[in-house]
Parts: C-alpha cells; sequence; structure tokens
C-alpha cells in the first residue's frame, strides 16, 4: 500500500498543479484592502440618503483620457488586465485574453470587454461628488491608482449598471468579498457616503472573506 501511494502521489500532485495553472490569469487593480481593513474602513464611512442623482450628467465625469502616448485609461487598463495584449499604433488591442473576475469568462476580444467602475459615476454622484470640481471627478473616473476600474464583461457590467451592492453582485459569488473590499476602499478613499442597505449589504459580503 505504501509503495503504491509513493507513485500515485506524484501523479494526484501533478494533476492537482495543472487544475491550478489552467485557472485564467487575470492582473488585479492596485490597493485592495485585506477584509479586516475594508471592514474597519466601511466603519468610517459615513451613512446618508443619496441625493442629487437627478442632476447627474456622465459628462460631469470626463473620462477615458490620454495616460501614455496614444493610450487612453480603457486602453492602458485593457493592457494592465490582460495577458500577451498586443495593441497597434493607435494602442487599440488587436489580439490577448482577458479573464472576466466578475462572472469568470475569458475572452480573446477587446470589443467583448467593458471598463466597469467599480463605484459607478452615477452612485459616485449621488455619494457626495456632486459637489467635487471637475477636475477631482476627471480624477476619480481615470484612477488607475486604486481599485476603481476593471476590465470586465461587456453584458455583465451593463447589467451592474450604476447599482450598488445593495442592488446588484457578481454572479461569481467567489468574487464577493474581493468586490466588497474593493467598493470600500473606492468609498473611503474618496469620502463618499454609504447608505443603510449598501453598508448591510457591504457587511454581508465582507463576511464571506
Amino acid at each position: 500500500m505504501r509503495r503504491l501511494l509513493r507513485f500515485l502521489l506524484p501523479a494526484v500532485l501533478s494533476a492537482a498543479l495543472i487544475a491550478v495553472l489552467d485557472v485564467p490569469a487575470s492582473a488585479t487593480p492596485p490597493n485592495i484592502p485585506s477584509a479586516a481593513t475594508a471592514a474597519s474602513r466601511l466603519a468610517e464611512l459615513t451613512v446618508a440618503a443619496e441625493s442629487h442623482a437627478s442632476t447627474y450628467d456622465r459628462t460631469l465625469f470626463p473620462h477615458w483620457i490620454t495616460i501614455s502616448g496614444t493610450c487612453n485609461t480603457r486602453e492602458t487598463v485593457l493592457k494592465r488586465d490582460g495577458t500577451n495584449v498586443v495593441t497597434d499604433s493607435s494602442c487599440y488591442p488587436t489580439s490577448g485574453r482577458w479573464y472576466s473576475p466578475y462572472d469568470g469568462a475569458t475572452w480573446t476580444a477587446a470589443s467583448d470587454l467593458d471598463i466597469d467602475h467599480m463605484v459607478p459615476l452615477a452612485e459616485a454622484w449621488a455619494s457626495g461628488a456632486w459637489a467635487w470640481t471637475t477636475s477631482r471627478r476627471q480624477a476619480y473616473a481615470n484612477d488607475l491608482g486604486g481599485p476603481e476600474l476593471w476590465a470586465v464583461t461587456d453584458n455583465v457590467n451593463q447589467a451592474k449598471s450604476d447599482k450598488d451592492p445593495a442592488e446588484w453582485q457578481p454572479p461569481r459569488s467567489a468574487f464577493r468579498c474581493t468586490y466588497a473590499r474593493a467598493w470600500v476602499q473606492v468609498k473611503w478613499y474618496y469620502g463618499l457616503t454609504v447608505d443603510s442597505a449598501e453598508k448591510s449589504a457591504l457587511t454581508s459580503m465582507l463576511g464571506t472573506c
């Protein structure tokens, strides 16, 4: 029996390693806090009802600005979050591979992906960004320094729209912990408010970590 295990164990470990390596890889936006830190930061956020929603206009958040050379924000995120990404002279990705963590889908055409604002622009507006300057809203809409921008399946992003976690959560339940940590970080970093239902949903999601 012991001799049999000596032969079987390497094969089992090899199969497990292949299974792990077969999981699609994707880059992760920076500065996602731990679950404990996110819970602490969630507790610091001001709880308030949303306001000014009727005055929201997407053009108040200038986005997809030039980041470097011919690359705008969207193209920069696609290069960051994809593997083997090849771009043309205009920085448009002509080939590559992207894994969407929201739903677990893998894509090889950039046109199948949207760049999602973790905390949607309309949500940010109603949570305090209505009082910001245009330059601050531009910085927010193009923020590459935190977990605000994600390359995800286009129709999943469209289903999310401007909903908060009390209204929509990623269909891939294994990602909800990370999603909540990223959401809290964005709101905390920018001093945005949360409403009571949103805070309750985030607390439950952090409880899955």
